[in-house]
């Protein structure tokens, strides 16, 4: 029988999941149904969407050469009926103050930098660039963890080797670009361009750096189908820009400079989001969502 989720001691919530303590040396990843933009947690959930990130990760996790947290199968005993699918058993290991982003073409914040200051990160880019360009290798644009409720600030690498020294400021760089290399191969030849990713990373007891939390999601990773890519337009994505997208119409009537949260999402913005998650999910993994378990599995 398994154990109830109240069984276990909460101990963090993050804008997405939950983690709970199993034991000294395990903790339960949970996966919600909540999404985040801008900075805010939004009153509207996606149905299964935590599902959906649990198993992308899973995949993903099994395809990249980078040791992982994952310390027991999507079935595990150790999981709760009640969040079974959407949870893993990780290892418990000491997290890095440092989101690791890997960029394979010119989008979102990093665009905003090129185009203030012709750098992103303080990696210094050729003039004329434009929105979706494609670098000629990937950047390691590394970041700060933002409390809740405000934003990333994107960081040079000489912040990182003050935040964490030089030689595990180098591991960090190395395993990010190394890991979204391998994930962005895959998914191309699935018909999917990964534009950019964000990775965590946590010591174990030994030393080791640790892939953490979730990786290559629609809500860490930028999902373009490569078939329409075209430099200097937005794509279409099969990922959270979509709801984003949605948020700064005027459909919305949202002001992100104003002090109102956003509003909620309407219902053909959810099942829209929903469908395109899933749609990643299977192209990528080759799987078919239906057959990834859920409570009463």
């Amino acid at each position: 029988m398994r154990p109830a989720l109240s069984d276990y001691q909460h101990v963090a919530s993050g804008k997405v999941r939950e983690l709970y303590r199993i034991d000294n040396e395990h903790l339960l990843l949970v996966a919600t149904d909540r999404i985040s933009a801008f900075d805010y947690v939004l009153a509207s959930t996606i149905p299964d969407k935590g599902r959906i990130l649990t198993a992308m990760s899973v995949f993903f996790f099994h395809l990249v050469e980078a040791p992982n947290h994952v310390a027991g199968p999507p079935d595990d005993p150790r999981i709760p009926d009640e969040v079974l699918g959407r949870a893993l058993v990780v290892r418990k290991l000491q997290m890095l103050p440092v989101e690791c982003v890997a960029r394979g073409y010119l989008t979102g914040s990093g665009l905003l930098d090129y185009q203030r200051t012709g750098e992103i990160c303080g990696i210094p880019l050729p003039a004329g660039l434009v929105e979706a360009s494609r670098f000629p290798t990937p950047l390691f644009t590394p970041a700060t963890k933002a409390e809740l409720g405000q934003h990333d600030e994107n960081i040079p690498l000489a912040r990182v080797i003050e935040m964490v020294g030089a030689v595990r400021a180098n591991q960090l760089r190395d395993l990010t670009l190394q890991t979204y290399v391998q994930g962005a191969h895959h998914a191309l030849t699935k018909g999917i361009i990964i534009a950019d990713t964000k990775f965590e990373f946590g010591v174990d007891a030994d030393g080791n750096l640790v892939l953490a939390d979730e990786i290559f999601t629609p809500d860490s990773s930028r999902y373009w189908p490569a078939n329409e890519y075209q430099p200097g337009v937005v794509q279409t994505s099969f990922d959270k820009q979509f709801v984003r997208n949605w948020l700064t119409s005027p459909e919305s009537g949202w002001n992100r400079t104003g002090a109102q949260p956003p509003p909620p999402l309407p219902d053909h913005i959810i099942e829209a989001t929903r469908s395109r998650y899933i749609e990643a999910y299977e192209k990528i993994s080759g799987q078919s969502f239906e057959d990834w378990i859920g409570p009463g599995a």
